[in-house]
């Protein structure tokens, strides 16, 4: 058993074995995670935490490094969580970002997490909205949440983050398939890196033109910028900051940021309180409840709903 409240206090104090085993009684779904997401609750909230997604091959983990960089010159501590697909065979993962961020691996302003999804759709694993408040309550200024490679409709970073960033490249198919359904209408800002290929050019107009197609807003709305980077030089990544820090003047300015925060908190909640029922469902396979209902429905005397009414009334009874 950890000692939770030691633990939390080095976190604190920026020591990232603290950090990295708070992380892991999140992702092992320890007994003791009740213990430690109440130590965190009065400490969190004040990281401002800023997603990134797009397709493979667009940049990704080279664009967070670069915003790390951009941010510790600023003076800020910077923690990152990198979200690697896992392999359905052996459910592992390459954790392959931290060989693109090995150049902050000695920073002690920086942590960096790799993270697996473990089977987990969306583009972000199960435990991550627990591991940001981890890094949130350890003292992070900034939380940088990078998911996998998703396709169009993985936009689960979106309800994740307060700043979602969606990334694309020219060269990646048509110009914008990258940003075609859920991805397109995510997106605060948007960023075409590798902006020193031909066509980039084209790619930004082609996003720009599908967004006023999509335009559905009012003066004084958000209206989301699009940015051309090459983060492997650092170019144009103070433009994406700069980008950024506007979004988050805004949503404070209108209220959208607390907005965001309540129902990022209220999807967790009932998230948890799906899966602890899930868990409940599945103890009752080969229970005589359940066994009884199925006889009924199968004999007629019963519809599935009735019976499922009927079952969910005893859980939460119980």
């Amino acid at each position: 058993m950890q000692d939770v409240p030691s633990l939390v206090a080095a976190a604190r104090e920026g020591r990232p074995r603290a950090v990295a085993r708070l992380i892991s009684l999140v992702e092992g779904a320890s007994p003791q995670l009740r213990e430690v997401m109440a130590a965190l609750a009065p400490l969190a909230g004040n990281a401002y935490v800023v997603g990134l997604t797009g397709s493979p091959g667009v940049g990704k983990s080279t664009s967070t490094s670069a915003l790390v960089s951009a941010y510790r010159r600023q003076g800020k501590r910077v923690g990152v969580l990198a979200v690697d697909p896992s392999s359905p065979f052996s459910g592992g993962a390459l954790l392959g970002d931290r060989v693109r961020m090995s150049d902050h691996a000695s920073d002690p302003g920086v942590y960096i997490r790799s993270m697996a999804t473990r089977g987990h759709l969306g583009g972000l694993a199960w435990a991550a909205p627990q591991a940001v408040r981890v890094l949130d309550a350890a003292g992070c200024d900034v939380v940088l949440v990078e998911t996998v490679g998703v396709g169009q409709s993985e936009v689960e970073i979106a309800s994740q983050a307060d700043t979602s960033v969606v990334l694309l490249a020219p060269g990646m198919g048509d110009g914008i398939q990258a940003a075609k359904a859920g991805i397109l209408e995510i997106g605060d800002v948007y960023v075409v890196n590798k902006a020193d290929r031909d066509g980039a050019d084209a790619t930004a107009r082609e996003l720009n033109h599908m967004l006023g197609l999509g335009e559905s807003r009012g003066p004084g709305d958000w209206r989301p910028p699009i940015v051309k980077t090459v983060a492997a030089r650092g170019e144009g990544v103070d433009e994406v900051v700069e980008a950024l820090e506007k979004h988050r003047a805004w949503m404070e300015e209108r209220g959208e940021l607390a907005a965001r925060r309540l129902a990022r908190a209220s999807r967790e909640v009932e998230t948890i309180a799906v899966t602890a029922l899930r868990e409940r469902i599945a103890d009752l396979h080969g229970d005589r409840r359940l066994s009884a209902l199925a006889d009924r429905i199968v004999s007629g005397d019963l519809d599935p709903y009735r019976a499922a009414d009927s079952l969910v009334r005893d859980l939460t009874s119980a």
